[in-house]
C-alpha cells in the first residue's frame, strides 16, 4: 500500500455538483478578473492557480501559513466577486492528497458535467499558463499541473472516456455520418441559431461538410452563425422553397408548432428525384412532422431516438472511469514520489557536505607535506572513497522516499542521520570532531 506524504496544499471548488447554475455564473471569472484576483490571493497563498469555466471556479494553492484555512481563500474570492445567496455547502474543500486527486479528476474529464469532456484539459492548461505569466506558480504547483496535464493526455490516449456523442447535436451529426459515406460532397441546412443549432452547425463544419446554410427567425443571429461556420444565409420566411437543395436538414428552433410539414418534404423528395434526405429534429417541441418518416428515402430522427444514442455513449464513458482512475492513481504515486523525495534531499546534501568537509580538512593537513602529484592522487582517491561510502545510503534513502511505501520510515531515517552526524548544527562539524 502506497503512502502519500501530507503536503500543505489547499483546493476549493464551486461547481455543477455543489451549486445552482446562477451561483456558478455569478462566480465565473474571465481572464482579466483572474489577473485581478491573483494579487489578492498572494496575501494568503505563496503560489496558486485559478481555474474558472462555465461549470466550475476552483482555486488551488500553498498557504502562506500552516494555520490558514479555506475560509480565507473563499473570502478573498468573494471580495472580488460579491454574490448574494452564497451558502457554505456550495463550496467543496480539499486538502493535501485529496486536492491532488480532485485536480487530476478534473483534468481527466471524469468530474465534468459531461463525462469525458476534453475541453477541460485545455482550460486547466490555460489556467496554469496565466499563473505562470503572473509569477504565481512555484516548483510544487509547476510539477503538480504538469502531472495533471499528463493525466488528461493519457486519459484521452489510453481510454475511451471521450469517445461517442454525448450531446444530441453531436449525436445528430454522428448519425448523419453513418448514413452518408462522406460529408465533403453533401449539403446541409441548420434551422435555428441557438446553442443547440450552433453546436450542430459547428460539428458539421468540423466534419468537413461540403456546403452549409443557416436559417433563423432573427436574421442577425443567423448571419453571426453563418460567418462562424463559413456558411450561407437562407431567409426563414422562404425556407420551404429550399428544402430540395439539401441532403441534410437539422432543425432546432423554439417554435410552438411544426415548421416543416409532411407535404413540404414529400415535394422536396420529388424534386430531388428520390435522392435521400436526412432530417434531424432536435427541437422540443418538435419542428418536423414525424409522419415524414413514412416517405421513401427520408431518414428521420427526433430527440427520443438521439437520446438513446447519447445515453448508450454516456454509459460507455462511465464504463471507462475505472481505467481513468487507474491512470490517476499511477500519476499520484509518481507525483508524491517526487514530493516525498524533497523531504530527504536536504538530509542527503547535508550528509555529503559533512563528509566532504572532513575530507577537505584532512587533505589540508597534507597539502604542504607531499608533492603536488601525490596530493592529486590522494585527493582523487579520497573523493572516490567518499562517493563509495555515501552511495548506498544516498540511493536507498531516495528510493525509499520515492516509493512511498513507508513515509514514517523515511522521516525516521532522516532524523536518525541528522542526530548521528549532528547535521543541523554549524558547518564546521569536521573541525569539531577533530578537536574532540
Amino acid at each position: 500500500m502506497k503512502e502519500f506524504q501530507a503536503m500543505n496544499l489547499i483546493g476549493i471548488t464551486i461547481n455543477h455538483n455543489t451549486s445552482p447554475i446562477e451561483i456558478r455564473e455569478a462566480l465565473h471569472l474571465n481572464r482579466n478578473e483572474i489577473i485581478e484576483l491573483v494579487p489578492l490571493l498572494n496575501k494568503v497563498l505563496s503560489e496558486g492557480v485559478v481555474i474558472s469555466t462555465c461549470n466550475r471556479t476552483e482555486i488551488f494553492g500553498l498557504p502562506t501559513s500552516y494555520s490558514l484555512n479555506t475560509s480565507s481563500i473563499i473570502e478573498t474570492l468573494l471580495s472580488l466577486k460579491p454574490v448574494t445567496g452564497i451558502k457554505p455547502e456550495y463550496f467543496s474543500k480539499y486538502f493535501s492528497c485529496g486536492a491532488v486527486k480532485h485536480l487530476f479528476n478534473v483534468a481527466s474529464g471524469i468530474d465534468s458535467l459531461i463525462i469525458g469532456d476534453s475541453q477541460i484539459l485545455g482550460q486547466v492548461k490555460e489556467a496554469f499558463e496565466i499563473s505562470e505569466d503572473l509569477a504565481f506558480s512555484g516548483p510544487v504547483l509547476h510539477r503538480l499541473f504538469d502531472t495533471a496535464i499528463k493525466v488528461g493526455k493519457r486519459t484521452i490516449k489510453e481510454t475511451g472516456i471521450g469517445e461517442g456523442a454525448v450531446t444530441v447535436s453531436y449525436a445528430a451529426v454522428q448519425v448523419v455520418e453513418k448514413i452518408f459515406a462522406g460529408l465533403e460532397k453533401k449539403t446541409a441546412l441548420v434551422i435555428g441559431a441557438g446553442e443547440t443549432g450552433e453546436l450542430a452547425a459547428i460539428n458539421l463544419r468540423d466534419k468537413g461538410i461540403g456546403r452549409i446554410s443557416i436559417s433563423n427567425r432573427t436574421l442577425e443571429r443567423a448571419r453571426t452563425l453563418a460567418e462562424k461556420v463559413r456558411g450561407e444565409l437562407i431567409p426563414f420566411e422562404n425556407l420551404n422553397n429550399h428544402f430540395h437543395n439539401f441532403d441534410i436538414i437539422i432543425s432546432a428552433t423554439s417554435s410552438d408548432s411544426y415548421i416543416i410539414s409532411y407535404k413540404e418534404i414529400e415535394s422536396a423528395i420529388k424534386r430531388r428525384k428520390g435522392a435521400p434526405i436526412v432530417l434531424m429534429d432536435i427541437a422540443i417541441p418538435r419542428d418536423i412532422d414525424p409522419d415524414v418518416r413514412k416517405i421513401d428515402n427520408v431518414f428521420y430522427h427526433d430527440m427520443d431516438s438521439l437520446k438513446i444514442i447519447v445515453e448508450q455513449n454516456l454509459q460507455k464513458r462511465k464504463n471507462e472511469i475505472p481505467a481513468v482512475e487507474k491512470i490517476i492513481m499511477e500519476e499520484m504515486v509518481g507525483f508524491f514520489g517526487w514530493y516525498n523525495a524533497l523531504e530527504v534531499v536536504p538530509t542527503i546534501k547535508s550528509l555529503r557536505n559533512f563528509f566532504d568537509e572532513i575530507r577537505s580538512d584532512e587533505l589540508g593537513k597534507l597539502k604542504h607535506k607531499i608533492s603536488e602529484e601525490d596530493f592529486a592522487k590522494i585527493e582523487d582517491m579520497t573523493r572516490r572513497m567518499m562517493g563509495r561510502i555515501l552511495h548506498n545510503p544516498t540511493v536507498k534513502l531516495r528510493e525509499l522516499a520515492e516509493s512511498g511505501n513507508d513515509i514514517q520510515k523515511v522521516t525516521t531515517n532522516s532524523i536518525i542521520l541528522k542526530e548521528l552526524f549532528n547535521l543541523d548544527s554549524s558547518q564546521n562539524e569536521g573541525k569539531k570532531i577533530e578537536k574532540e
